[in-house]
């Protein structure tokens, strides 16, 4: 899977195609200077602990 988030670490959407992420950036005219694309865990049992993304974008824009 993959994530397309903005500039401001807002994550704007999410697809296991990569070309369908960086489509959804050229739809909304977002340049890639305005966007980071990062490959998300497939399977989430390999992913240890509980993480609540809102939280940690919280924390980390103060």
């Amino acid at each position: 899977m993959y994530g397309l988030y903005d500039k401001e670490g807002i994550l704007r959407f999410v697809d296991s195609d990569k070309d369908a992420c960086i489509a959804y950036a050229e739809l909304f005219e977002l340049s890639s200077t305005n966007y980071c694309l990062m490959n998300l865990a497939n399977d989430t049992k390999k992913v240890k602990g509980k993480t609540n993304l809102d939280q940690n974008l919280g924390v980390n824009n103060n």
